[in-house]
């Protein structure tokens, strides 16, 4: 099916994140667009207010009134749907158009000049700095985000004038191999969903398959801990107080000034002091710097985009602050794996040195809490208190966000 054709679009698994771009996606191109999800949550009330239908039971084959042609239906699910959901079992038995989220959004993009952002972690929030930096400065894109922006309030960001196409390349299931990317960002390969992958290198294989897709023409700028042995050119970011590291985009003499995260850029062998990052963090400035590297890569003038950088404002429930005072700092991170605690806790103490920090810290997937146990152990011990939540697991009333 060409997607030029559908007229109906219905999403399983709708309250996602990534599904629920999908769904403004299609809605916005004058889609008849509806789909299900277990339970309400801030994406599904938004978009019902936007006026896409969402139910939250399974209505089985009762499900075939919502549409008038399955010839011109397209149904997108998650792996999270269960192969028994009543409706999933309808749209097969029946020979509907059935397609992964990650598929479709290789579709999508195919045929655009996609920037693809990837890593066990930093991605989302890379791929929305970077899709900030070139609606800032000009240069234009489109954007599916893993999280809600907080400068555009969604997860989707459409121009119709542009050819440019900012894309989160999700690890998980192998979906980025759905990609043709122009150009891309590796962020990290440390060892995740370990369930899907088996063990480590299993995982570190398929971002060296995901970088053999980049345009031959493109580039990858990656995290220079790491080498995927990529056939087009790659430009390594980081930072690094030596400056004979031999990084391309290097960053150094981090610090926090009068509530301004400040970082030195040495890019390309030109030096850049005092550069402002809108958001705290170390591993948000080295973020900052893949941004900046795929940005020169785009002949992009440097004070603008470092201009771009000071106004980004993050993503929803990435070191967000919702409570700032003398007294009491609260910041909702969401810190899913070991080495994005490591790096939530390095910022905070790098900001507030000398005070006590306090963790309350809720598990997500059995499977990561089960593989990590010690790692998770290490690293939460860094904390002067820790409040242990049960398992997320699947539950979305504490995952407003529907982050996946």
């Amino acid at each position: 099916m060409k997607l030029e054709n559908v007229k109906y679009c219905y999403l399983l698994g709708i309250g996602g994140i990534g599904m629920s771009a999908l769904a403004r996606y299609f809605h916005a191109n004058g889609v008849e667009v509806a789909g299900y999800d277990k339970t309400p949550s801030a994406l599904t009330n938004a978009l019902q207010e936007e006026g896409i239908s969402v139910s939250f039971e399974d209505q089985g084959e009762d499900v075939a009134a919502i549409f008038y042609s399955k010839e011109e239906t397209l149904v997108i699910y998650t792996p999270a749907i269960h192969e028994l959901h009543g409706e999933l079992q309808f749209f097969k038995a029946n020979g509907y158009v059935l397609k992964k989220r990650a598929e479709v959004l290789g579709m999508i993009t195919r045929h655009q000049k996609s920037f693809a952002v990837a890593g066990t972690h930093g991605k989302t929030t890379t791929s929305a700095m970077l899709a900030h930096v070139f609606r800032a400065t000009d240069f234009g894109c489109n954007a599916f985000l893993g999280g809600v922006s907080s400068n555009y309030e969604t997860n989707l960001l459409l121009d119709t004038t542009s050819e440019n196409c900012v894309v989160e390349a999700d690890e998980f299931d192998r979906s980025f191999l759905q990609l043709s990317p122009h150009a891309a960002i590796v962020t990290s390969t440390d060892a995740d969903h370990l369930d899907i992958y088996g063990e480590a290198k299993a995982l570190k294989d398929a971002f060296q398959d995901f970088a053999r897709l980049i345009n031959k023409n493109g580039y990858l700028l990656i995290h220079h801990s790491i080498d995927l042995g990529s056939a087009c050119p790659q430009i390594s970011y980081g930072i690094s107080e030596n400056s004979n590291a031999g990084i391309a985009i290097r960053g150094y003499n981090l610090r926090y000034k009068n509530e301004r995260f400040l970082i030195d850029i040495e890019a390309f062998g030109q030096v850049h002091n005092e550069i402002e990052i809108g958001i705290p963090g170390t591993h948000n400035a080295e973020n900052a710097l893949a941004v900046i590297g795929v940005a020169l890569q785009e002949n992009i003038p440097f004070d603008k985009i470092t201009e771009s950088l000071a106004s980004f404002k993050g993503v929803k429930r990435r070191f967000e602050f919702m409570l700032k005072s003398d007294s009491i700092v609260y910041i909702d991170d969401y810190a899913h794996h070991p080495t994005a605690i490591r790096f939530l806790l390095e910022s905070v103490r790098l900001m507030y040195p000398g005070r006590k920090i306090t963790g309350v810290f809720q598990p997500h997937l059995f499977s990561r809490t089960k593989d990590f146990m010690d790692d998770f152990a290490k690293e939460l011990s860094g904390l002067d208190e820790v409040i242990l939540l049960p398992n997320l697991s699947s539950s979305r009333v504490a995952n407003p966000w529907n982050y996946e």
